[in-house]
């Protein structure tokens, strides 16, 4: 997959190397692809079959091997299966060699995007069914029928937890319960579920490869793609529930410090939980504690949640039930009643931005942002990740930290790099904390529709704006590009900026307008730990995976899409049976 047959022909010549270079590899050194002899007498020309990149644009350069000079240059995207000819001919004319370079065509490609098409349509297809069919069970006399047939139990009654997990409340819905399973449960926000599962089962989706498309896996490094969107949405709406659950909690009596207490307990939890994820050694015997891998997903998540919780917890003040807006800063009270709170996470950043401009790191130049490797002409090839990945690899050791980053595609950096590292986890917190804030505005404005839809939306344009002065509306050159593996402060504002926008989105379709109930990203939003745990446990297991022989996009899209589905069903089967887990 994703290559394609290159036939180079040379025609009366002698013998040059051809080097390549992708258009997606930033400030790339040329690499050489293969060497393709000169003509004898005895045969005319000299063939060499080599494969040649299909997921981006590359530029072939042809260099003669005796004197190392530039022959000819050819940019060309080349289709996947496809197959082609490079014609090189050369000629002497007066003693001047004459080169010639023309690419032709023998197999036409495939569409390789034939099978999302295909995808769409099928799921939209289950949609529009899935949609009438709801509209025609609530009419009346279907209604009626249904009813007689069958006592169904409301489930749509639950409070928000930090995690997104309901949690345990009696049947009267009075106040919670520690405990990991529930089964009854009181009113929450639906858009806030659906945001949460529609950014959980988009992961769970890339996580199981996106058919092995490169815009559903990690950008390289500076850009985004899909699977660059939804773990920083999943810290958004984390950040959203904490203010919404603490609030709740408070109001029912808990106390400050035994909500502190919850939030250790829940906090060291998710890490451990998180640490056993990523070392999975489940058949293979003993793990090996010499090169475990401390930091991942569920580990920043719960440093993320201990952070924001906390800063929360410490200038926290409950909102009673009717609490009216008023008073001269009636317009921003949401952000003036917690101005210290906007004061540590200044400092916060702050200290991000310290650390990573002004950090010396042996051998790498202040401030260093690239991949290492290849990249930057090849000047820096171990200092992938700059000062944060100088930290990880001081503090955590090489051997702790993830070993197989983003980078190594396109930058074939060597070094171990961390994604979810320490550093990265600063901004993780005000990517949160931001969240927070879309808390704040559900909750200060609470049933003032166009007040929190305004609010979103302004958050949204700074939070744009913000990133638009970061990163020049550029890709590479902006002063803070946007970056999943170092989690740049321009990537949380840009992430952001979406969140704000596609939450005002959820949140008026589904709890305004009521035009859409949010399934069935509401389900896995509302079972989220279990769904992500689960999802990465049996990740290798039937019916999640199974052997494919003629491999394509359209197989490991099928088997993707298969094992995201049936994670969705589960989710449903456990809302209709009132289980949900939560630490």
């Amino acid at each position: 997959m994703d290559q394609a047959l290159l036939l180079i022909h040379n025609v009366g010549g002698e013998s040059f190397t051809v080097y390549w270079l992708s258009d997606h590899c930033y400030q790339c050194l040329y690499q050489r692809l293969v060497i393709v002899p000169g003509a004898v007498t005895s045969r005319p020309f000299n063939v060499a079959a080599v494969p040649v990149d299909s997921q981006h644009p590359v530029t072939l350069q042809l260099n003669d091997t005796a004197k190392n000079q530039e022959m000819c240059r050819v940019h060309y995207s080349f289709g996947e299966f496809g197959n082609y000819s490079l014609w090189v001919r050369q000629s002497l004319f007066g003693g001047v060699r004459a080169v010639s370079c023309e690419l032709i065509v023998n197999k036409s490609p495939v569409s390789s995007s034939l099978p999302i098409l295909l995808a769409v349509l099928f799921y939209g297809g289950v949609g529009i069914i899935w949609t009438l069919g709801y509209f025609v069970v609530r009419l009346g006399p279907v209604r009626n029928w249904i009813y007689k047939k069958m006592n169904p139990v409301e489930t749509d009654r639950l409070i928000n937890s930090e995690l997104g997990s309901p949690n345990r409340a009696d049947a009267g819905g009075q106040g919670a319960h520690p405990g990991a399973w529930s089964s009854s449960v009181p009113q929450r926000l639906r858009s806030l579920d659906t945001f949460r599962g529609l950014s959980l089962i988009i992961m769970v989706f890339v996580n199981y490869g996106g058919g092995k498309y490169w815009f559903f896996k990690h950008e390289s490094w500076n850009g985004l793609t899909l699977a660059d969107l939804v773990f920083p949405w999943f810290v958004f709406i984390m950040g959203t529930s904490i203010f919404l659950s603490l609030n709740s909690m408070l109001r029912k009596g808990c106390s400050k410090w035994r909500l502190l207490l919850k939030v250790l307990w829940r906090s060291f939890l998710l890490f451990l939980i998180g640490v056993f994820v990523i070392n999975p050694n489940y058949c293979l015997g003993p793990l090996s504690l010499s090169n475990l891998r401390i930091f991942g997903v569920l580990q920043r998540l719960s440093l993320t949640y201990l952070v924001v919780s906390v800063l929360e917890l410490l200038f926290i003040k409950a909102m009673p039930n009717n609490f009216t807006s008023g008073g001269a800063w009636a317009p921003l009270q949401d952000v003036v009643m917690y101005w210290p709170q906007w004061i540590l996470v200044i400092l916060l950043e702050t200290v991000w931005l310290c650390l990573t401009f002004l950090l010396p790191v042996p051998d790498c130049p202040l401030g260093y942002l690239g991949p290492g490797g290849i990249g930057d002409f090849g000047q820096y090839p171990n200092c992938t990740g700059g000062a944060a990945g100088y930290i990880d690899r001081t503090v955590l050791g090489e051997e702790h930290i993830y070993q197989h980053p983003s980078s190594n595609v396109i930058y074939q950096s060597t070094v171990a790099y961390d994604p979810e590292g320490l550093l990265g986890t600063i901004n993780a917190v005000v990517l949160a904390f931001l969240g927070l804030q879309a808390g704040k505005i559900l909750l200060f404005y609470k049933d003032q529709h166009n007040q929190i839809i305004r609010r979103f939306f302004i958050w949204g344009i700074i939070m744009g704006i913000i990133s638009a002065i970061l990163t020049k509306c550029s890709q590479n050159e902006g002063f803070i590009p946007i970056n999943k593996n170092l989690w740049s402060i321009s990537y949380v504002t840009t992430l952001c900026c979406f969140a704000f926008l596609l939450l005002l989105l959820i949140y008026y379709l589904v709890d305004v307008k009521k035009l859409w109930s949010g399934a069935p990203f509401v389900f896995p939003g509302m079972n989220s730990i279990l769904v992500y745990v689960g999802h990465e446990v049996f990740e290798n297991y039937f019916p999640f995976k199974w052997k494919i022989d003629n491999r394509s996009h359209g197989q490991h899209l099928a088997q993707n899409l298969v094992a995201t589905s049936l994670w969705v069903l589960i989710s449903y089967v456990l809302y209709k049976r009132r289980i949900f887990w939560k630490i």
